[in-house]
């Protein structure tokens, strides 16, 4: 069945206000801690008002996507939309810290849904061709959202209060429930029904729940080499291997064990991953590298930060208006990856004496390349999936996104933090301001190369992905991948 482009554009509407509303949420309320902690008077856990959202958000991507397939888009979506309001208003109202942070987990597995159905339902009305000019908006509104909820939510902190912060998400939601059923009462719905796969669910949701919480814990909490951080790695890979071996015998499996009988499948979801922990160690690094290095006051580092955030959003929508003409991804996938190795390796060795704009010249390149990698990816994966296993491949890049995203921005902290206090350490005391100063650029040398070295592998991995033209209509379906 072919859709009209106004029935596209109906269901494209509202997909793209549901993955704004679970953008900025991830976002918005860091600002609003330190306020949140004063006003409910619980510092000591604080920081999981924002890892509770970003777990259950991940932890329930892939059964959304299951679900969808099995039991269609709108019949998840509009579930979804309302959980995620739902708990916004138990946010705003909450008294305590152990309420918020319920509150937030719950909103978390509203969003989840948010995420993974709005990517999954673009597959159902437009063909593999034009996918990439529809993936490349939402990967830009997703970059616009993510960019605009720390200055969103500082803004309404110190002119409203935090609790306003949720409180605007239930006019949002409602505006994204009344447009997502106008645009997906035109989407056929088929339902293949099926057990639920609950088993496969738990193993997951424990399974990344134990990694997120080693890479939260590692180095702040908790030693990297404690008892607790060791042991909560080692349970996530025990269960990650439970699950394998379950998901091998589910009848109606979670995670499709076919999807990974795909070489090109596997390699597009490491790069999923690599992608992602390259973008999140930018976002966590470079403010810290221009007001440490540069002498750049907060402000100032968000300014000369933006071009390399607004550049992803350009690389995205451009991507996505390539694939559609060229017909492929791959290169553009290659393409990005090699713009973007070449960023961080010349952060990594060009003096720190270098002229300012041509630092943010670089990471504008940097942005370019990231925004070209991320529809290309979603695209070619969805391009190769049956119908019946679109959701199920676009949840399982999603969460190996977020894993990468979570990883990235751990593995910029404990570089920058291990280099700065080697240095440090090894002089006494009367040069320690001394060797301060000089350690700071060499930290982030070191940061930016092994970020390169990331980058690098990923256009190493990515010229084994094999070039497949984007088919240019819906049906025929192909058959499930691995068959």
């Amino acid at each position: 069945m072919e859709y009209t482009h106004k029935q596209r554009l109906q269901v494209i509407t509202g997909i793209i206000l549901c993955m704004m509303l679970a953008a900025i949420d991830q976002t918005v309320v860091i600002p609003a801690v330190p306020a949140i902690g004063a006003d409910l008077h619980g510092f000591s856990h604080l920081s999981w008002v924002v890892t509770a959202y970003l777990l259950t958000s991940t932890a329930t991507t892939p059964l959304y996507g299951r679900l969808s397939d099995q039991f269609g888009r709108r019949r998840t979506l509009i579930p979804s939309i309302v959980l995620f309001v739902g708990a916004s208003c138990l946010c705003a109202v909450s008294q305590t810290l152990p309420e918020l942070v319920g509150a937030r987990a719950l909103q978390g597995i509203g969003g989840g849904g948010l995420f993974a159905i709005s990517q999954a339902a673009i597959a159902d009305v437009v063909s593999p061709r034009e996918r990439g000019k529809y993936q490349g908006w939402l990967a830009g509104m997703w970059g616009v959202a993510s960019t605009a909820g720390p200055v969103v939510g500082g803004w309404v902190t110190d002119h409203l209060t935090w609790r306003w912060i949720f409180w605007f998400n239930l006019p949002l939601g409602i505006a994204a429930l009344v447009l997502s059923q106008i645009g997906l009462r035109q989407l056929r719905q088929v339902t293949r029904g099926g057990r639920i796969d609950f088993e496969g669910a738990g193993l997951l949701t424990l399974a990344v729940t134990a990694f997120l919480l080693g890479l939260s814990w590692g180095g702040h909490t908790y030693r990297w080499d404690s008892v607790p951080v060791v042991g909560v790695f080692i349970a996530g890979f025990v269960l990650i291997g439970a699950l394998w071996w379950w998901e091998q015998k589910a009848s109606t499996p979670l995670l499709p064990v076919r999807l990974f009988a795909n070489g090109s499948f596997n390699r597009l979801v490491v790069i999923g991953f690599i992608t992602a922990l390259i973008m999140f160690s930018a976002i966590f690094s470079l403010p810290l590298f221009f007001q440490l290095v540069f002498r750049a006051n907060a402000a100032q580092s968000g300014w000369e930060i933006m071009p390399f955030l607004v550049a992803s959003t350009i690389g995205a929508f451009a991507a996505g208006q390539l694939a559609r003409r060229i017909g492929r991804t791959r290169g553009l996938m290659l393409g990005g990856l090699g713009a973007t190795t070449l960023g961080f390796l010349l952060l990594g060795i060009l003096p720190d004496t270098l002229p300012l704009g041509l630092l943010v010249f670089v990471t504008f390149m940097m942005g370019v390349g990231l925004g070209f990698v991320l529809p290309s990816t979603l695209v070619a994966i969805q391009n190769a999936a049956s119908r019946a296993d679109v959701g199920a491949a676009t949840a399982t890049l999603l969460l190996l996104r977020a894993m990468g995203g979570a990883f990235g921005a751990t593995l910029a902290g404990t570089i920058l933090t291990m280099r700065l206090g080697n240095a440090i350490d090894e002089l006494g005391n009367a040069h320690r301001t001394v060797a301060a100063g000089s350690a700071l650029p060499a930290a982030f040398h070191i940061t930016f190369l092994a970020v390169a070295a990331f980058a690098a592998a990923g256009l190493l991995i990515g010229i084994k992905v094999q070039d497949v033209a984007l088919r240019e209509t819906l049906d025929p379906e192909p058959e499930p991948i691995g068959h």
